[in-house]
């Protein structure tokens, strides 16, 4: 299987899983499964037994880690899922919005004040999300921007989230999502008029 059905596979699914959660969300089996997934914010894919039937539930085996360490589909699924559900939490409507990349959602927190000020303090949480070494490191960085975007309620479409997270884990892949990242949050300046 080529990366890029893989990134394709890893797409579809967190967008399944996202729809079904955003579904159930009003249950109480859907409050538990997001209650779950939040909970597995800032730990590793399979760290916590609790998340296996949420996050590896109707996983493509081909997606699957064979030797124990996570894959970096697992690892894209699993971040997106887990920041999906703390985003999501209070929420009455959904966090996912189509279209609405990471760069783009980091812009929307200035609030219409694009001076060097405000974008150079939106920037000091932005650099180290887009510079992270690997994918703990990655996982902090972002918990903390998706904490800012649910404050602010601003949305994030989480399926391109899991895409652009799987891509960032090969060397040859990361240099692109971090432009784009870059490129749509200061493109979205741009746009307001800077």
């Amino acid at each position: 299987m080529t990366v890029k059905d893989q990134k394709g596979q890893v797409y579809g699914y967190v967008s399944g899983q996202i729809d079904a959660l955003l579904r159930n969300k009003d249950t109480g089996t859907g409050r538990a499964q997001l209650a779950r997934l939040r909970r597995g914010v800032g730990k590793a894919p399979g760290e916590l037994p609790e998340l296996w039937g949420v996050f590896l539930n109707d996983m493509d085996e081909n997606l699957l880690s064979k030797n124990g360490i996570p894959t970096h589909a697992e690892w894209a699924i699993y971040l997106a899922l887990t920041l999906f559900a703390l985003h999501q939490q209070g929420n009455g409507e959904s966090v996912n919005q189509k279209d609405r990349s990471l760069g783009r959602a980091t812009a929307d927190l200035m609030d219409g004040q694009y001076t060097d000020e405000v974008r150079e303090r939106v920037m000091r949480r932005f650099a180290p999300v887009v510079t992270a070494a690997d994918m703990p490191e990655l996982s902090h960085h972002l918990r903390s921007l998706v904490q800012l975007l649910k404050a602010k309620g601003i949305g994030l479409d989480y399926a391109k989230l899991a895409t652009d997270l799987y891509d960032f884990q090969f060397d040859s892949s990361r240099q692109k999502v971090q432009l784009r990242w870059g490129q749509d949050f200061f493109h979205n300046n741009n746009d307001k008029g800077e």
